[in-house]
């Protein structure tokens, strides 16, 4: 999934850190969500500016941030 379009990083916003779409939402936070065992479609109703394509563009994001962390630690 390209996500470049959806994931931002602005640094004066929330600290640098990937936000969804400029929101104040970040990557971490939707995927701690996740974690704590919060469904998508749970998630979308606290959260009504986001949609499924943010929350899939934050797992594309962390799969491409692990998969670089692995081939840089392999190497």
């Amino acid at each position: 999934m390209n996500y470049e379009h959806i994931i931002t990083v602005e640094p004066g916003k929330r600290g640098g850190k990937p936000c969804i779409r400029g929101l104040r939402i970040t990557v971490y936070d939707v995927l701690d969500y996740l974690a704590g065992g919060m469904t998508e479609q749970e998630i979308l109703a606290d959260f009504p500016d986001l949609t499924a394509e943010d929350i899939k563009a934050c797992l594309a994001f962390a799969a491409d941030r692990e998969r670089r962390l692995y081939r840089s630690h392999a190497a």
